[in-house]
């Protein structure tokens, strides 16, 4: 199984926005041509997991997952959006897989029952993300076990949205409850959704330490002049 270092996330970079790719915006039929063309960019591929009832869509399934792993060392973020009664299994199987990190939300009744901790016996980091209409706040108690927080800026699931109009302040929210809880650990702040060139700008001065591309990066015919652009926001 192709790994990324044991010390990936040491070097993420801290000095710019941290590029996760997300797969879902991939050429499943040229899946290979793709991780190829983002390899020199890719900080991160971001994996989206629904299941159809917890968010509407119905994606991405761990044997493709494996499949991706087998051929790349990328560090892959694994985002479950699944309903509590297969949470558990989820992060087994997508443990199986080889995630670096399982994001689960926080709306999940599972995160406050031990998910994060099976997360980590599991060998891989936690992360939690939170909907667009769920209060900041509620990250919170579980800040000390993540290593990501992830912010949805648009309806959860659904591609093509504009970003929410509160996900600015909710992103400036989140960084100011990080440094009030654990200002000594490192907890990546990840925009998720509405990513568009008039939005980053807007997303990084608000507090986004990454952000996760779809159509801005994949459907650029100049990968490297966008990686670059994004490089000085």
């Amino acid at each position: 199984m192709n790994r990324p270092p044991h010390d990936w996330f040491e070097r993420l970079p801290k000095d710019r926005l941290i590029a996760e790719f997300s797969i879902w915006s991939a050429d499943l039929l040229r899946m290979d041509g793709d991780l190829e063309r983002i390899r020199p960019y890719a900080d991160l591929l971001h994996v989206d997991v629904a299941d159809g009832h917890f968010a509407p869509s119905l994606l991405l399934f761990p044997d493709l997952v494996a499949r991706v792993r087998a051929a790349s060392d990328i560090p892959m973020h694994v985002h479950l959006m699944v309903s509590d009664s297969i949470l558990a299994s989820q992060i087994d199987q997508f443990a199986d897989t080889g995630a670096d990190v399982i994001t689960v939300h926080c709306e999940c009744a599972g995160v406050a029952s031990g998910a994060l901790d099976h997360i980590k016996r599991r060998g891989a980091l936690a992360g939690l993300a939170l909907r667009v209409e769920t209060p900041v706040s509620e990250l919170a108690p579980h800040i000390g076990q993540v290593h990501f927080l992830t912010l949805l800026g648009t309806a959860i699931g659904v591609k093509g949205q504009s970003l929410h109009e509160l996900a600015l302040v909710r992103l400036k929210e989140t960084r100011e409850v990080v440094r009030h809880v654990a200002p000594e650990r490192r907890v990546i702040v990840v925009a998720d959704g509405g990513i568009r060139h008039e939005t980053v700008p807007l997303l990084r001065v608000a507090g986004a330490q990454a952000v996760v591309l779809g159509s801005l990066a994949f459907g650029d015919a100049d990968l490297a002049a966008r990686m670059a652009w994004l490089a000085t926001q």
